[in-house]
């Protein structure tokens, strides 16, 4: 729709141009001047980004005679209509639905349990990957040819929508099933940064042996995942990525559709590498409140300038702190130009509010949650001994620069430095 829209606008201005031109011929300065404008138009239409999913000449032939599964959320969209639906308008064979974390629709609580069940508009079955099972049995795809991917990632490693696309990776590899991703932009792919996970803290929350921020697509990672063999037993997939086009890592791109529930803005989501750590302390971020991921607060904190109370919601039903007085930071005003133009994790966020606790021993969870998100065993232990920013970020530094290096052999797109 908004390509026919941008052909229909250069349209417009080539019959304004020959419109003049034939009306007066005398007038060629203007003539030549109105040339130059349609060409700058044509220009911006092709800075235009067009997704994967967009670029269907690329992949519907794909589809022909197949039967198809689809990992796939609320931000599966081609134009404005859902994936699911404009595959099945196109005549294909759309077979089942599987859904990540927050469900199918995304409305789903964070670490809620989603359930199996049925898509009431299409009445095609959905397998929740999010629960009990998070990887697709043989049964699931047993008859499936092809499953495509499409869900629009944060670039965060603890964002679990890679997770399932790793689970849907390695169960398409075991069972000879392609797998298709339609590649999105990632809004943090303008820089990388954060300690590279240890393997001995592999959770859900992060599966792979890459930094908080990997500045990478979903398509990109999806290589490296394949192709450095860490699916389980080394297995690969038969991955076939449909790229972006006008897209590189220097780009500026504000999603269309909330990624999900509690990351509601751009602003949240440029703020979410920084602030997700302190889902493993006592800290609330805002779950519960209109400003998720821009603010943060605890009863205990010593600063009494600021303060929300959290209540159940949708997309929070049980919020830390629920219907607490909470004192802390307001982040819900930074500018997003500030935010889009920054290219490194601010740490001094969980430094300040440490040594801002009343309480430090009840700070940082009693399990390692903390560790699974930071992916290290020593995050906990520098903010307790008063480490700065640059100490924390020259203990990863030298990893860091190493999954640099190996990012750039499975860059599909322009990077940014």
């Amino acid at each position: 729709m908004k390509q026919l829209i941008k052909t229909a606008f250069v349209s417009l201005v080539l019959f304004i141009v020959i419109g003049c031109s034939t009306n007066n011929n005398s007038n060629s300065s203007n003539i030549e001047n109105n040339a130059i404008n349609v060409n700058n138009v044509e220009e911006e239409v092709k800075k235009i980004i067009k997704v994967g999913a967009d670029k269907t000449e690329s992949y519907f032939s794909l589809l022909e005679n197949k039967k198809i599964a689809l990992l796939v959320n609320h931000t599966s969209y081609i134009a404005d209509r859902h994936l699911a639906d404009s595959l099945i308008g196109a005549g294909f064979e759309i077979v089942k639905i599987f859904a990540p974390e927050h469900g199918f629709r995304g409305n789903a609580d964070a670490g809620a349990t989603i359930k199996d069940g049925k898509d009431t508009k299409t009445g095609l079955p959905i397998i929740s990957l999010y629960g009990k099972n998070k990887k697709p049995s043989a049964s699931n795809l047993s008859g499936i040819d092809i499953v495509i991917f499409d869900i629009q990632d944060v670039g965060a490693r603890f964002y679990t929508y890679i997770s399932s696309m790793h689970y849907m990776m390695e169960a398409c590899a075991e069972n000879n099933v392609q797998m298709i991703i339609l590649d999105r932009p990632n809004p943090n792919g303008h820089y990388v940064d954060g300690p590279v996970l240890d393997e001995k803290y592999k959770s859900f929350v992060g599966m792979h042996p890459i930094p908080i921020v990997h500045g990478m697509t979903v398509g990109e990672l999806a290589n490296m995942i394949n192709n450095r063999q860490w699916l389980a037993k080394g297995v690969q997939c038969d991955l076939k990525i449909i790229t972006c086009n006008n897209y590189t890592h220097s780009s500026k791109y504000t999603l269309p559709i909330a990624p999900s529930p509690n990351l509601p803005n751009m602003r949240s989501i440029y703020l979410y590498p920084s602030l997700c750590l302190f889902e493993g302390t006592s800290a609330n971020v805002g779950r519960g409140t209109s400003h998720q991921f821009q603010v943060i607060g605890d009863p205990k904190y010593s600063k009494k300038t600021f303060s929300y109370k959290p209540t159940s919601r949708s997309g929070a039903k049980y919020p830390k702190h629920q219907d607490k007085v909470c004192y802390g930071v307001d982040l819900s005003n930074i500018k997003i130009e500030e935010l889009e133009n920054n290219d490194e994790i601010n740490w001094n966020y969980l430094i300040d509010f440490y040594n801002n606790f009343d309480d430090k021993n009840q700070f940082f969870n009693n399990n390692n949650f903390f560790e699974k998100l930071a992916g290290v065993h020593y995050l906990r232990e520098y903010i307790k001994d008063g480490k700065n920013a640059e100490a924390i970020k020259a203990s990863y530094k030298e990893k860091l620069e190493n999954f640099k290096s190996i990012r750039k052999e499975y860059l599909l797109y322009e990077d940014f430095e």
